[in-house]
């Protein structure tokens, strides 16, 4: 039972940090990690934390160039 609420917080926390990840890519505003805290150890996990949906952001972007399923509307 909590191995399973873990698990779901945990994705939920990826899906967040991807979905701010989209937000960096496409309109170029991301979190001011500075002004958030002043504590280097909390400074370097939250850029962890934005790495992994970077990271994820990054996978989902190539899946769906290579995809024959999507089409880009900027042609």
């Amino acid at each position: 039972m909590a191995l399973g609420r873990l698990f779901h917080y945990a994705f939920d926390a990826v899906l967040v940090s991807t979905v701010l990840a989209g937000v960096k890519k496409t309109s170029g505003f991301s979190l001011d990690i500075d002004q958030l805290t002043t504590n280097s150890t909390a400074k370097s996990a939250a850029e962890s934390y934005l790495g992994i949906g970077d990271s994820i952001y990054g996978m989902i972007q190539g899946s769906v160039v290579n995809s024959g399923y999507f089409t880009n509307l900027k042609k």
